[in-house]
Parts: C-alpha cells; structure tokens; sequence
C-alpha cells in the first residue's frame, strides 16, 4: 500500500519549480489540483502545506479513514475506497462537492459546518444484508439550504420523507432503491419547487399505472425524469385533464347533495298532511257527537 505524502506529490506534481532554488513551502503553495486517483493508497499525511489545493482526486484507492485535508478544498473525490465513516470534513468550509460513493457507509452523518457544500454524491454504498443508509437529522438540518444535487442511488432507501428538509434540491438521484409508493413522493415533491431532474429508474414506484404521470402533475417543476424529458405540452395536457376531473366531481358531489335533501323534504311534507289529516278526524268526530 501507499501513503499520500509531500514528497509523492513532489515526485507525481507536473508543476515544476520557478527555479531550483525555489523553497518547498512555497512550491506547494502553487499547486491547486491533484490527481492521486487508483494509486494503491490507503492513507493520507497531511496536505495542510498545500494552502492553494482546492481539488484532490482520489478515488478507486483503499482509503478507510477521512482525515488531514486541506482547508481549502473545493471539490473532493473518495468513490470507491473503503470509508466507513464520515469524519474530519468539519475544517473544509470551502468544499462544494463531495463525491463518496462506493464506500461502505451506512450514516451519512458528520457533515455539519460545510456551509457551501452543494452537491453530495453517496450512492452505492456497501452495506451490510438487508440494511439501508440512514440520514443524521443534524446533517440534513444543517444542509437544508445549501444542497441542490443529492445523489443516493442503490442504497436500499424505502421512504423519502426525512429528505423534504433540503427545500433548494434541484437535481435528485434515488435509482434502483426501494421506493414503492406513489403517496411516498408527494411530501418530498410538494417541498422540493426547485427540482427539475429526478431518477427514480429500477424502484418499483415505476411499475405503478400512470406512475409518470403522476408525477408530472404533483411536481410542476419537473424537466427530466428518469432520463427522459417532460414536454410543458403534457405537462398542460395532463393539468387540464386533472382540472376537469376535479370539476366533474365538484358538480357530481353538488348533485349528490341536493338529493341528500330530497327525503328530508318529502319526510316534512308528508308531516304537514298527516297533521291535517288529523285534525280533519278530529273535527268530524266532535261534529258527530
């Protein structure tokens, strides 16, 4: 196995010195990127002398521990080592996307103080027989505003619930889940006015009837979903046809109503006769006696 220390990077950089003289502290300082991507790498020393570093590729390693990052990181990549908890992120206020897939995580925790975080990547992750990722209620309270793109495809999620938090979603990737229900999607959809790509592909909610449509007229939107793109022209189709719907039932629950008193008027009139009819007996008898 291989660490990611200075001097790898010295070995590895493609930015060479100003000079040959140049000091080290001042070299590094210079360097923005890093790719240590399928190395064999199973550790990482620390990279705080890298101040400028803002992207650091490393993913497809044997990585099992987040740790001594710089603070500087805009964009990092982890897929596919062997992370099983998220950690030691709380320094990079900076990162805006973070990509973890692959790992073996089953809390998607640790994320509070990454204030510009936007994009969030933790889809297939390892996890053990008949388990699912789970979401830490702090994590989602504290990225509530700041996330638009969550992908969390293949993590054996049921219910989406717990996500109508993050209101400033615009791109969502569930595919190949366990969602099964329409009535699962219309809390999250209702909350989620900025979403304009879902995938939801390989999840059984896709073989209910008129899954897409239903969809369609729950989020207005929508652009894209599960790859394929929604027409504004069946969007409206779909809106009037669920308006006069509506207004058949509308009228249909009005006449319904007016009959409801139907036998309640005959009930007060038949009253009304019998009372006379009475009365009538009652006279005729005094009149006979």
């Amino acid at each position: 196995m291989v660490r990611l220390t200075v001097d790898l990077i010295m070995k590895n950089s493609n930015i060479l010195r100003n000079r040959k003289d140049e000091p080290l502290a001042q070299h590094l300082r210079r360097i923005t990127h890093l790719n240590f991507s399928n190395k064999n790498i199973d550790e990482v020393e620390d990279l705080t002398m890298c101040r400028n570093l803002t992207v650091l590729y490393l993913y497809d390693n044997h990585i099992n521990q987040i740790k001594n990052l710089g603070s500087n990181l805009t964009h990092l990549y982890l897929q596919n080592n062997c992370i099983s908890c998220i950690e030691n992120l709380s320094g990079l206020k900076r990162l805006e996307k973070l990509y973890l897939g692959g790992n073996c995580l089953t809390v998607v925790e640790g994320l509070e103080g990454l204030g510009e975080l936007r994009e969030l990547h933790i889809e297939n992750q390892r996890l053990p027989p008949g388990e699912k990722l789970l979401f830490d209620p702090r994590t989602l309270h504290f990225l509530r505003l700041s996330l638009s793109v969550l992908n969390i495809s293949n993590n054996n999620i049921d219910e989406l619930n717990d996500l109508a938090i993050l209101v400033n979603l615009t791109q969502f990737v569930a595919a190949d889940n366990q969602i099964k229900e329409i009535k699962d999607l219309e809390l999250v959809l209702s909350k989620w006015t900025k979403l304009w790509r879902m995938d939801l592909s390989g999840n059984s909610v896709c073989l209910k009837p008129k899954y897409r449509d239903k969809v369609i007229i729950i989020s207005k939107t929508l652009e894209i979903l599960d790859g394929k793109e929604i027409k504004e022209m069946a969007r409206q189709f779909l809106l009037n046809w669920k308006a006069s719907k509506l207004s058949k039932k509308k009228k249909s629950g009005e006449n319904m109503t007016g009959q409801s008193h139907l036998p309640h008027l005959c009930l007060e009139q038949i009253s009304v006769i019998l009372t006379r009819e009475q009365k009538g007996i009652s006279i005729q008898q005094r009149e006979k006696d």
